[in-house]
């Protein structure tokens, strides 16, 4: 990343590499570190190249990540269902990263057990699609039904028909 940084700021490559070094940073268990520079990305997408909406939910949805690892649920929760909306309307609910932006948004709604919320977006929603675009055995449509099976699982109200789905 130390190649790009004096490149200017509206730089495609030098703002590519920023958001690698927070992604890499959060990964590496520096979460506290990766926080500035992935809002500092975002910000730069934003400013420079507001018309890549697809760029922009990149940053937000690496952004939010973040923000869960730091423990910060609720502000990652509130990022993770506009980035799932915007994803939804620019991408269409088929695409590859509509369905993982929903899938985080389902991960997000469990830990903060809002199970409810999440059955419902894995049941009626997310998985269907996953399977009719994606298939059966495809990464994306397992982690749904594993987050389906956990929201069955681990909600307090759920019921032996719950249990029985979760299998």
């Amino acid at each position: 990343w130390k190649t790009y940084l004096n490149r200017p700021a509206t730089d495609g490559f030098q703002n590519v590499s920023i958001g690698i070094l927070g992604s890499a940073l959060r990964v590496s268990g520096l979460a506290e570190e990766a926080l500035p520079v992935l809002e500092a990305s975002l910000a730069s997408r934003r400013r420079n190249w507001s018309h890549d909406e697809e760029c922009i939910l990149t940053a937000q949805n690496n952004l939010a990540n973040c923000l869960d690892h730091l423990g910060r649920e609720g502000e990652a929760l509130v990022l993770q269902r506009v980035v799932y909306a915007e994803a939804v309307n620019l991408l269409g609910i088929s695409h590859e990263n509509t369905l993982l932006s929903g899938l985080n948004l389902a991960s997000s709604l469990g830990a903060l057990e809002l199970y409810e919320e999440s059955k419902l977006l894995v049941r009626h929603q997310l998985l269907p699609e996953a399977r009719r675009s994606l298939g059966v055995d495809q990464a994306v449509t397992l982690k749904l039904n594993q987050t389906l099976a956990n929201g069955l699982c681990f909600d307090p109200k759920c019921t032996r028909d719950d249990l029985l789905e979760a299998e």
